[in-house]
């Protein structure tokens, strides 16, 4: 072999070694290989998907900041300062105030990140009716959330769960091939973490992630801008 095709075959070598590390590294194909087979084994395609969504975090959290505080992170007084109050007159948080936001402009980033890289169906704040007892979930349309909450009947969407993102692997669109929930801690100092269910629901003091993963099966995964894409301990 000449010293042209010996040098092209190492680096066709070092290409395969470098996006086999990649793979083993993603935290998406750890937790899902699945999405290999969805993705054709195309192990760049996954990293690059893995990549791009936790760049939207990072995005929303910059503009979120921007907003308000030129750039700068909030700091833990002004995360805890109470900014209003709903309806109902609870109190409304910077913090929780901030989080809001900016899981409006993480999803219209990851929304488009999905349409342009994930080949099969996906589901963005789709909201599920999820019956434990009976391991059966379905969904609740759009229209029937909104009008349950204009006529102020919040008590039939009690025991819902409402996940940020659901990849599927097919067309069975009560299946996850992987759930993804994006956190905006604030100060950003705190460590994301699963929010654990309050005593008045039906999964009294357990987290979000056990319930996504026990509803609709696959694994249930973290996207902040300090950590990237992650599994913390639930």
């Amino acid at each position: 072999m000449d010293s042209e095709t010996v040098g092209k075959a190492r680096h066709v070598a070092y290409v395969a070694e470098q996006a086999s590390a990649r793979t083993a590294a993603s935290t998406l194909v750890r937790a899902a290989p699945v999405l290999l087979g969805v993705m054709q084994q195309d192990h760049a395609a996954v990293g690059d998907l893995e990549e791009r969504l936790a760049e939207c975090a990072v995005r929303a959290e910059q503009v979120g900041n921007a907003r308000y505080f030129q750039g700068r992170p909030p700091t833990r007084q002004e995360c805890s300062e109470v900014v209003e109050k709903d309806r109902c007159g609870n109190p409304i948080t910077r913090a929780m105030q901030l989080g809001k936001q900016k899981h409006v402009l993480a999803l219209q980033c990851a929304e488009k990140v999905l349409k342009e890289l994930w080949p099969a169906p996906f589901s963005i704040e789709q909201r599920y009716r999820y019956y434990p007892n009976a391991r059966m979930v379905e969904t609740v349309s759009r229209k029937e959330e909104a009008r349950l909450i204009a006529e102020g009947c919040t008590e039939d969407l009690r025991g819902t769960i409402k996940p940020d993102i659901v990849l599927h692997a097919d067309r069975n669109l009560l299946k996850a091939a992987l759930t993804l929930d994006f956190k905006f801690p604030c100060p950003n100092s705190n460590e994301p973490q699963w929010t654990r269910y309050g005593n008045s629901s039906p999964y009294a003091n357990q987290s979000q992630q056990y319930v996504y993963e026990k509803a609709l099966g696959g694994r249930a995964l973290l996207v902040s801008p300090q950590k990237g894409i992650r599994s913390p301990v639930p």
